[in-house]
């Protein structure tokens, strides 16, 4: 049994059997709320191993798409969080559930799609032109439909298109209610474009004839913030321990480490100039 689904087969015990706030206040043990992007390029497996030596503590992921892990959060299931729709993590700290927001890191959303292009879309197109001949062609556009921050990124520019996809929905437009992973299967199975993280999508090995069909425009800039939960309203969450890893992720150590986490020659993630930028 590989590694990932070790974890699911944890998680899945411990969430059987044992509620996770009930292992929340174990001062060896952090609980990471987090968006599935960070999980699936493998950026935990590569920097919490170094925190947990430091710390001599244990640290699992609950990942799941960033709406989820909020609400997740906000019922005290998990010590801190990990995800990347800054104006959702904003509303998160000015309601009280958290008590300091940081940018922790960077990367870009692209499109992908089939060889072929036969929506004919072009790197120089404006971003609003590119939905648009997505649309115009009726080609099939798969989307995340979960309410993570890929979704409603991938919304946001839908608006900025003047198109309401829900319009086309199970025509050419199609919500999978999954995960990434899972959504770009379908994409390259059903010859469609998608809309991913960069870093997912450099680590995803079914491409097959799929690649990047747009890239590199202001609008797919994809931002991931840190946010430290608030101890008035979780008391049983392990605080101590989260300020730990906050403050450790943050600093010269942990932004150096994000920075040389790299696959294929690529950079997945760029640190947000290794510095606390409190938003």
């Amino acid at each position: 049994m590989n590694n990932y689904l070790k974890n699911i087969t944890y998680l899945f015990v411990i969430s059987v059997f044992f509620p996770i706030t009930s292992l929340a206040n174990d001062e060896n043990v952090l609980w990471i709320q987090s968006t599935t992007s960070t999980r699936d390029s493998g950026l935990y497996d590569f920097i919490l191993p170094k925190f947990e030596e430091k710390y001599k503590v244990k640290a699992y992921v609950i990942a799941v798409g960033t709406g989820q892990a909020l609400q997740n959060a906000k019922n005290c299931d998990g010590d801190i969080l990990i995800t990347h729709a800054t104006s959702l993590e904003k509303k998160f700290v000015n309601d009280g559930y958290g008590i300091a927001r940081s940018n922790l890191m960077y990367n870009n959303f692209i499109i992908i799609g089939p060889s072929d292009n036969p929506a004919n879309i072009n790197f120089n197109d404006e971003i609003s032109i590119v939905f648009q001949k997505i649309s115009n062609t009726k080609s099939k556009f798969i989307s995340r439909g979960d309410n993570s921050g890929t979704h409603l990124s991938e919304i946001r520019l839908w608006n900025i298109a003047k198109i309401d996809p829900s319009l086309y929905s199970g025509k050419w437009y199609l919500n999978t209610g999954q995960g990434m992973g899972s959504t770009l299967n379908i994409a390259v199975g059903l010859n469609g474009y998608t809309f991913t993280d960069n870093a997912t999508w450099i680590r995803f090995k079914n491409k097959k004839q799929h690649k990047v069909i747009f890239k590199n425009n202001p609008n797919l800039f994809n931002q991931y913030g840190i946010i430290k939960i608030n101890p008035k309203h979780c008391t049983n969450s392990n605080h101590s321990v989260a300020n730990l890893f906050y403050n450790w992720i943050l600093s010269k150590e942990g932004q150096n480490l994000i920075a040389s986490f790299k696959l294929h020659g690529h950079q997945l993630f760029i640190p947000n100039h290794l510095k606390n930028n409190n938003q």
